[in-house]
């Protein structure tokens, strides 16, 4: 199964990206997370439980996140160490552009439930069921979220004269209306 969901927010890359990895946060402005635990680690490599709904059905999982920061441009990755989604690999990808930030959260997951893991049925599953009505929704409203957070905070800051919240700080920033 391959899912990808893409957006261009139009704000600061630092707030993009510091929204993105503070995951434990995500339920403060994610409303579709139920909660996400930090069960080891921290900082750019840690464990997480995480939970969300897709409408009425509850999802949960467990997953190592990793910041990579070798690059000119931090990228976040995630792989599925337990839950339904096990063995599965996300990926968020910020391509600065002119007209603003492309964020893009890719998934890749070969199914291996027991009797039909790796097999026609388990593809047709993951491809049919598990990609587009559970990973591509819920991976589009957070996206569709940090997206209005992000665009209403460079709105609200360029009405006040100010500069987006920007720099390596921001990255790191709590969002706005939550308390620490």
């Amino acid at each position: 199964m391959h899912t990808e969901n893409v957006v261009v927010i139009r704000g600061p890359l630092a707030r993009i990206v510091g929204l993105a990895a503070d995951v434990e946060a995500w339920p403060r402005f994610l409303p579709h997370y139920r909660w996400v635990t930090l069960l080891s680690g921290g900082g750019d490599r840690k464990v997480v439980e995480m939970a969300a709904r897709r409408g009425a059905w509850p999802l949960k999982w467990r997953a190592v996140q990793t910041i990579d920061r070798s690059g000119a441009v931090p990228e976040i990755l995630y792989h599925h160490i337990w839950g339904p989604t096990k063995g599965m690999d996300v990926g968020w990808v910020f391509e600065p552009a002119a007209e603003g930030v492309r964020v893009r959260i890719w998934h890749e997951l070969d199914l291996q439930w027991p009797l039909i893991g790796p097999t026609p049925v388990g593809g047709l599953i993951a491809d049919k069921v598990i990609g587009p009505q559970f990973v591509g929704h819920v991976a589009g409203l957070t996206l569709r979220t940090i997206k209005e957070i992000v665009e209403r905070e460079a709105g609200a800051a360029g009405a006040a004269g100010e500069a987006p919240a920007a720099g390596p700080a921001a990255a790191a920033a709590v969002p706005a209306g939550t308390a620490q």
